[in-house]
């Protein structure tokens, strides 16, 4: 009993001390955050959602991803004809998720690599209603808590049917992008375009934005 108390103390400040910069979240999103790293070492050494698939055969010349634009969340539009040049990391975000953290990461590498690569957040409630707040609320919440600078798309769906994002809906249907049908199955899926506009890889929820093969995939050259 006193081992129960004594372990449930020390994870209590742990918690409070992983958010001792954090403002407005809830203790559920607190609780998030904290378990966070220990997430991403689980997977890390179990395998589990850390699939990553790319095209080895060359992309067909189909639609290009620069011909679409991007709803942001701020009432602006994003021509993304505007990136190329540059790599586009797009990912499905959510404020109530295990792999929230991942904002930290996803702002990190933009801020690192903003010369060659513009991330894209499309927050989703389509995993467990884990993303209910207003695109003014995901953006205020990304802001003071992960201090996100990189665009944030408004809140759509990212799963395949009537209501999917037409940004989506290109990256998960071979017959647009060339190559791959797959759809996020969870929070904080990447798809890698690169320069020209063409879908090159996608990185499972489990694969950290900071981790070896998303940065050796943005420094790739063609």
């Amino acid at each position: 009993m006193v081992l129960i108390l004594v372990v449930g103390l020390v994870f209590f400040v742990y918690v409070a001390l992983a958010n001792r910069n954090s403002k407005n979240m809830t203790y559920r999103q607190k609780l998030m955050k904290a378990v966070y790293p220990v997430l991403m070492w689980y997977n890390k050494i179990t395998g589990k959602k850390t699939n990553i698939m790319e095209n080895n055969e060359g992309v067909a010349d189909l639609r290009s991803l620069h011909d679409l634009t991007v709803h942001l969340n701020n009432g602006d539009e994003m021509k993304l004809g505007a990136a190329k040049g540059k790599k586009i990391l797009i990912v499905n975000t959510a404020s109530n998720c295990g792999y929230t953290g991942q904002y930290a990461d996803l702002q990190k590498l933009y801020e690192q690599y903003k010369d060659d690569l513009l991330v894209i957040g499309f927050p989703a409630n389509d995993f467990k209603e884990q993303e209910k707040g207003s695109d003014e609320e995901i953006a205020q919440f990304c802001k003071v808590n992960y201090g996100v600078t990189f665009p944030l798309a408004t809140k759509s769906s990212v799963i395949k049917g009537n209501q999917q994002n037409e940004i989506f809906r290109w990256l998960s249907t071979g017959e647009q992008n060339g190559w791959n049908d797959q759809e996020p199955t969870w929070n904080f899926f990447k798809y890698l375009v690169d320069e020209d506009g063409k879908l090159i890889k996608f990185f499972d929820t489990g694969v950290s934005p900071m981790s070896e093969e998303v940065i050796s995939a943005i420094k790739m050259k063609e």
